[in-house]
């Protein structure tokens, strides 16, 4: 069994939940989201809780109640509240860009970088700042890890694209007194 999954979620008011074999809509103010549920696994809606129910007492069934009762909670505070990720960018000559949905990135390379966001994640840009945002958290993170896989932060100098709460180890280049030996 799993504590975290034995916990129940609370609904605020502005959210209405829809349960009917095995998908759940979750519906608030900011948006709409929507997923089906592992067969192993039952929801309880009642008054303003859902209890997270397994069929049996395996390990696997215990760790589908956690995982469970941990997406539902994010689909109930993305609909209300929204999630937020910001990149910086760090390097001479590196920068963002962004018209409508389309992010331009400038990180060095022979050619600007093109990425379409997709639908249901938007973006503001600085100069070496992007802040993304959405209500849905498991997108936000493929798209927030995706932007940075363009262009990794590197060891030596700290260039490239990162996470803003990131840190990076730094290594020592060479050094002088090594060189020749």
């Amino acid at each position: 069994m799993s504590r975290v999954g034995k916990q129940p979620i609370s609904i605020p008011d502005e959210v209405n939940i829809a349960y009917e074999s095995h998908r759940l809509r979750v519906k608030g103010p900011k948006g709409e989201l929507s997923r089906v549920i592992h067969a192993d696994v039952d929801l309880d809606v009642k008054d303003s809780f859902i209890n997270v129910i397994i069929s049996g007492k395996t390990k696997r069934t215990g760790g589908l109640q956690g995982l469970t009762r941990t997406l539902i909670a994010n689909m109930v505070v993305g609909v209300t509240q929204g999630f937020q990720r910001v990149l910086e960018i760090n390097g001479v000559g590196y920068r963002a860009d962004l018209k409508s949905d389309v992010l331009t990135l400038s990180l060095g390379f022979s050619h600007p970088v093109i990425y379409r966001l997709p639908q249901g994640i938007s973006a503001t840009a600085d100069k070496n700042r992007i802040v993304l945002s959405g209500i849905d958290k498991e997108l936000l993170g493929a798209t927030a890890a995706t932007i940075r896989r363009f262009r990794g932060p590197e060891p030596y100098k700290g260039k490239g694209i990162k996470y803003m709460e990131e840190q990076i180890k730094r290594k020592a280049g060479k050094s002088i007194g090594s060189v020749g030996k």
